[in-house]
């Protein structure tokens, strides 16, 4: 039995869901969200902390520094608690209440910023005030997520080693777009591997990650209203951007199935299996990551008033809970599923 002393030194990478049941075509759903930190980001955040601790940037006076939209935060504010360093987590309206509470039940702080950028998001503004602190007070050690190449090589470490061993027979794999750490770590990963995976990102519509057009974004998790630093689109395949009604429908199918998934893991479920029925695909192995679960969205996304504030009375109408409307960027056309032109 696993026995530890540090909430990070646990984390499942190895729990897959198989959701053709629930949508009909064949997509395992890798679930990332069973640690202390409740995400994915634990992964990035343990890497760029160690990182930081080898480079000699963190000392025991240091202030941990971070923008993050909220599971980045929390994965900080728990390895900050365990290590007894401070944390300022800078966020936006947008993130949920209760991972506001949870970041500062753990010992954070929190500063949520309200003005909007120049592609109306939040990230240019949380980011000019974490340069702000940082120019005021030397003692403020700021990990940059979005230029940090801890954040991506977290994944080739880890999360790409564990689908590939799990399923040598890959043929597509899709990864929700934020900081594009998990999808640049993965894609580097199979890039390398014995035979061609098909690398398809998922990003929300209103996200300029892949150069579109901005828009009104108010599910926290993936997109970016700027381009990602990380961003190598040499290893993506495949572009697919989800409109938030379709990421608040794939939410609602799992969860009437006993899923609670998080926003993040509807925008990338939503996206894959539309592209699994736009190609017809049900003799692919095909691979989709779950950033995390549905707790922290029960005020959001679970909650009918919000919805219904935001999205419309119809919104999970049943006659549109069936199927999803994702978009394919504009990109060159692709060659078929399960092939992908070597460099």
């Amino acid at each position: 039995m696993p026995v530890i002393t540090a909430p990070h030194a646990f984390n499942e990478g190895n729990l897959f869901v198989d959701l053709e049941s629930i949508f009909g075509y064949p997509l395992y759903l890798k679930c990332e969200g069973f640690n202390f930190a409740g995400s994915i980001k634990l992964k990035a955040a343990n890497e760029m902390v160690e990182s930081a601790e080898r480079d000699g940037v963190l000392t025991p006076d240091s202030i941990l520094v971070e923008s993050s939209s909220g599971n980045l935060g929390v994965a900080l504010s728990m390895i900050a608690a365990s290590k007894g360093y401070r944390f300022l987590c800078v966020t936006d309206s947008r993130c949920n209440l209760s991972t506001r509470l949870l970041m500062e039940a753990l010992g954070s702080q929190v500063h949520v910023v309200a003005g909007l950028d120049a592609n109306g998001g939040f990230l240019g503004t949380r980011i000019d005030y974490v340069r702000s602190l940082c120019a005021s007070d030397d003692r403020y050690v700021w990990l940059s997520q979005y230029t940090n190449a801890g954040n991506w090589r977290a994944h080739f470490r880890t999360t790409g080693p564990e689908i590939a061993d799990n399923f040598p027979q890959l043929d597509v794999l899709f990864v929700g777009a934020g900081t594009t750490g998990t999808l640049m770590g993965c894609a580097r990963y199979f890039r390398q591997w014995h035979r061609p995976v098909r690398i398809v990102a998922v990003d929300s519509v209103g996200s300029v990650a892949f150069g579109g057009k901005p828009g009104r974004r108010m599910i926290p998790g993936l997109g970016m209203s700027m381009r990602p630093p990380l961003l190598d689109e040499s290893f993506v395949d495949e572009v697919i951007r989800v409109e938030e009604a379709d990421t608040i429908r794939a939410c609602h199918r799992m969860a009437r199935r006993g899923f609670l998934f998080g926003g993040s893991t509807g925008t990338v479920v939503s996206g894959a299996t539309d592209w699994l029925a736009r190609h017809d695909a049900h003799d692919v192995t095909a691979v989709a990551i779950a950033p995390d679960l549905g707790e922290r969205y029960l005020d959001t996304i679970y909650q009918t008033n919000w919805l219904q504030d935001l999205y419309g009375d119809q919104i999970l109408d049943p006659a549109h809970m069936s199927t999803t409307a994702s978009r394919p960027a504009e990109r060159p056309d692709t060659p078929p599923p399960g092939h992908r032109e070597e460099p």
